[in-house]
């Protein structure tokens, strides 16, 4: 296997830069490709490398940098009129990964059933006709080697997009993410760079049991080397993809299970998301509180009650759990003196524990209260729903913690 990725990087010219129907989604709804001319390698399983031309029209190549979501637009205009072309998150994450390896023949997927099958949620579904089953190559079920792969492939010039099948399951993987991924380019004295992202479905979802419930932001927020990303928006999320694969640094890229089926209507025109820029998805004065991925959702449904309660609260999906942007949330705290953290990982050395600290250590002299944190509770997710649901922060109680914080 090893020769078969040198194959692959010696066929391709390294460049190094700086930092539901599947033919129904890459015809009708991929007017952003559609219009693209790119050629590729096709990368075939006896190995011949096949270079093949897409003669399409070349769209503008406009980059919106640093871009953040647009808030739903209220007015009565039919969606029909709106610029741009309507995806659900997991096909706003395919479309970016296809622009992705449309532009750069380095970039290339692995993982268990990410070939003809499609993916487990169907992220990569397509892309293996087009590509070839060398650059969307299906691994057997062993986290730890196909993981190894990858970080070695990026060793040797390529791009990998490393899908874990569930979140849970890289688990099996963490002594190649930590010892290896994360930690490579310094070891090696700057002689490696690791541009390789993890990623994959993770959260509680609806009864799926404890190991398919896993929140592993604690668990990597440590690596020295790493940064991570999490998803909440189809927007977002292609643009947090693409933003990743171009990256010198390894991501993890944290997708929510029962996000994937989110519509959103996304740019026709390119864009990248920063890998360290937090969003603002509500403006206020009262409170700030931060959040990121599902517990976005849940967050705005209780800021639906506290204005009608006569609060005005501050919500920021904090996106890059990894490093924080300290710029934008210093600058809430500063104008709101008062900090809710909500967040779907545990509450023993989670991503919560860790926002405190830091926000702690740097606007102390800021803030009017102690800092809440509201996160899910130290046990294993239960089956049961009734029982999953009371492990998990609701909007009641986000509404209850903002009100106690304001008096």
């Amino acid at each position: 296997m090893a020769a078969v990725f040198q194959g692959l990087g010696a066929a391709t010219a390294l460049s190094v830069s700086n930092s539901l129907d599947s033919r129904k989604f890459l015809v009708s709804s991929r007017k952003s490709l559609s219009e693209r001319k790119a050629s590729f390698l096709v990368v075939r399983s006896d190995g011949r490398v096949v270079p093949r031309s897409n003669a399409r029209g070349r769209r503008a190549e406009q980059l919106i940098t640093n871009a953040v979501a647009t808030k739903p637009d209220s007015s009565a205009v039919s969606t029909t009129s709106k610029p741009g072309h309507e995806l659900l998150l997991f096909e706003a994450l395919r479309e970016g990964l296809e622009e992705e390896m449309d532009r750069d023949p380095h970039v290339c997927v692995m993982g268990e059933d990410v070939g003809h099958y499609g993916g487990s949620y169907k992220v990569t579904k397509g892309l293996a006709d087009k590509y070839g089953d060398l650059r969307v190559l299906d691994t057997p079920i062993a986290e730890n080697s196909f993981t190894g792969m990858g970080i070695g492939a990026a060793m040797t010039g390529l791009r990998p997009i490393i899908e874990g099948m569930n979140m849970g399951f890289l688990l099996l993987a963490f002594n190649q993410i930590s010892n290896n991924c994360g930690m490579l380019h310094y070891t090696s004295g700057g002689q490696f760079k690791i541009p390789v992202v993890i990623r994959g479905p993770g959260g509680v979802g609806r009864q799926l049991g404890a190991e398919h419930s896993q929140r592993l932001e604690s668990y990597f927020q440590s690596i020295p080397g790493i940064q991570m990303v999490a998803c909440s928006t189809p927007y977002n999320a292609k643009g947090l993809m693409k933003a990743a694969i171009r990256s010198e640094n390894p991501v993890i890229l944290f997708e929510h299970v029962l996000l994937y089926n989110l519509k959103e209507r996304i740019p026709d025109e390119e864009y990248i998301c920063s890998l360290e820029e937090a969003e603002m998805v509500r403006p206020g004065e009262h409170v700030t509180i931060l959040t990121y991925s599902r517990m976005r959702y849940h967050v705005m449904q209780a800021a639906k009650t506290l204005v009608n309660k006569g609060y005005d609260p501050e919500v920021i999906d904090i996106r890059s759990l990894k490093p924080f942007d300290l710029y934008t949330i210093g600058n809430s705290v500063k104008k709101t003196h008062r900090v809710l953290i909500v967040e779907e990982c545990m509450r023993t050395g989670g991503i919560g524990a860790s926002l405190t600290a830091a926000i702690t250590e740097n606007f102390h002299d800021y803030l009017d209260a102690p800092i809440v944190c509201l996160s899910s509770q130290d046990v294993p997710t239960p089956y049961a729903g009734t029982l999953e649901e009371w492990t998990v922060v609701q909007p009641a109680q986000i509404v209850t913690a903002v009100e106690k914080l304001c008096q």
